[in-house]
C-alpha cells in the first residue's frame, strides 16, 4: 500500500512510519505540520528512506491536502495528527479545536472527494484509519470494568471533547457517505521520542536535572500503559486488516496509578544512574494539587481488538519502562536541546 500519515514526525506517528519501514512493503506520504512537539530525528533511519517522503503541511488547508491526495494517490490514510496534551487544552482549547475537529473535518471532506472518484477496485480497497483516546470514554471508578468498543463517550477535558467530536465525524462520514473510516482508541502510550511535558519523560529527565517531580493530587490517579513500538504495530494491522465501520480498543493490560509509575521510574534510576548522594530519586516526588476535571481512571479491555487483529502488546510495563529509560538515557542531546529552547520541565503531564 502507499500510506499517507498525518503526524508522522510525532510520537506516535514516528513510531508508526519507522514500523511500516522497516516490517512491510508499504510506502508513506507523511504530512506534518511540524508543531512544537513534532521531530524529524525521530524518524530515526526513515527520514531519508527511499520509500518515505515528508510534507509540511496543515491538515487544516483544505488546498494543500487536496494537492497532496491528488499528487501522491493514497491507498489508505492513517491520521494521527492531533493536538494531544490535555493542561494545554485546558490552557488553550482554540488550538485543539482548530486541529483535532475542523483539521479532521477537511481531511475527510478531501478523503470523501478523493474515494469518490477511484477505479471500482480501488475504491473498495481504499481505508481511512483514524487514530483516538480512551479519554473519549471518560473516567472510571476504582471498580468498574475496562474501557471497550461500545463504552458510551463521556469526554471530560477540551481535549478528549475534540478527540470526541473527530470520532463522531469520522463514523458521520462512513454512514452517510460511505468513505470507509476506521476508528481505534487507545490508553497511554510511553516510549523513545516521547516530548518532555508527558508524565513518564517529564519524570525521567526531571530526576536526571534533580527538579521535583510534580504528582498531582495523591497520585492515585491510574492509567493503562501500552508501549509506543506496540501501539505502532497494532495500527498497521488495523489499517491492513480492519473493517470499515468498526472501532478497535488497543491496550496493554498495564495499569498503574501515577504514584506506582513515578516510584518505579525512581527504583530504575537509582539503579542506572544513581544521583552522586545515593539511590534517592523517589525524595523529589513533590504533591501539587490537581488539574481541574482530571479523570480518575482509564483502562481499555482489548480482548475484542486482539482477536480480531490477531496482535497483542509484546512488552509488559516493566520492560518497556527499563528500555524507555535507557533510551532516554542514551540521548540526553535531543531532550537537553529542547529543554534549553523552549521548555523548562515545569509543565505537569499525564495525558498519552
Amino acid at each position: 500500500m502507499h500510506l499517507l500519515i498525518t503526524g508522522g514526525c510525532g510520537f506516535i506517528g514516528s513510531a508508526v512510519i519507522r514500523h511500516v519501514l522497516s516490517q512491510t512493503g508499504h510506502s508513506i506520504v507523511n504530512v506534518d505540520k511540524m508543531t512544537y512537539a513534532a521531530s524529524e530525528d525521530a524518524l530515526e533511519a526513515a527520514r531519508h528512506h527511499p520509500r518515505h517522503v515528508l510534507v509540511r503541511a496543515d491538515i487544516a488547508d483544505r488546498a494543500a491536502m487536496a494537492e497532496i491526495f491528488a499528487t501522491h494517490r493514497p491507498d489508505a490514510v492513517m491520521h494521527l495528527a492531533a493536538e494531544s496534551h490535555v493542561d494545554r487544552s485546558i490552557d488553550g482549547p482554540a488550538e485543539f479545536i482548530a486541529t483535532n475537529l475542523v483539521g479532521t473535518f477537511v481531511l475527510l471532506d478531501v478523503a470523501r472527494h478523493y474515494h469518490a472518484g477511484l477505479d471500482p477496485e480501488a475504491r473498495a480497497a481504499f481505508r481511512f484509519h483514524h487514530i483516538s483516546t480512551d479519554e473519549v470514554f471518560g473516567a472510571l471508578g476504582p471498580t468498574d470494568p475496562p474501557f471497550t468498543e461500545t463504552t458510551p463517550y463521556d469526554p471530560r477535558s477540551p481535549y478528549s471533547a475534540s478527540k470526541a467530536g473527530s470520532d463522531h465525524l469520522v463514523r458521520a462520514w462512513h454512514h452517510t457517505y460511505g468513505l470507509p473510516t476506521i476508528v481505534s482508541n487507545t490508553t497511554n502510550n510511553y516510549g523513545k521520542w516521547q516530548f518532555p511535558e508527558k508524565l513518564i519523560p517529564l519524570m525521567i529527565l526531571n530526576a536526571l536535572t534533580g527538579k521535583k517531580l510534580p504528582v498531582y493530587g495523591d497520585g492515585a490517579n491510574q492509567r493503562d500503559w501500552l508501549l509506543v513500538d506496540d501501539h505502532a504495530e497494532a495500527l498497521v494491522a488495523v489499517v491492513e486488516r480492519g473493517t470499515p465501520g468498526e472501532t478497535y480498543a488497543i491496550g496493554a493490560r498495564q495499569p498503574r496509578s501515577n504514584l506506582d509509575v513515578v516510584r518505579e521510574i525512581c527504583a530504575v534510576l537509582d539503579e542506572m544512574a544513581p544521583m552522586p548522594e545515593g539511590p534517592r530519586a523517589e525524595r523529589l516526588i513533590t504533591f501539587v494539587r490537581d488539574r481541574p476535571g482530571h479523570d480518575f481512571r482509564y483502562e481499555i479491555d482489548p480482548g475484542a481488538a486482539c482477536a480480531r487483529l490477531g496482535w497483542r502488546a509484546r512488552h509488559d510495563f516493566t520492560t518497556g519502562l527499563r528500555q524507555t529509560i535507557a533510551w532516554y538515557l542514551d540521548h540526553r542531546g535531543w531532550w537537553e536541546a529542547i529543554r534549553a529552547k523552549s521548555y523548562d520541565g515545569t509543565r505537569l503531564g499525564t495525558a498519552a
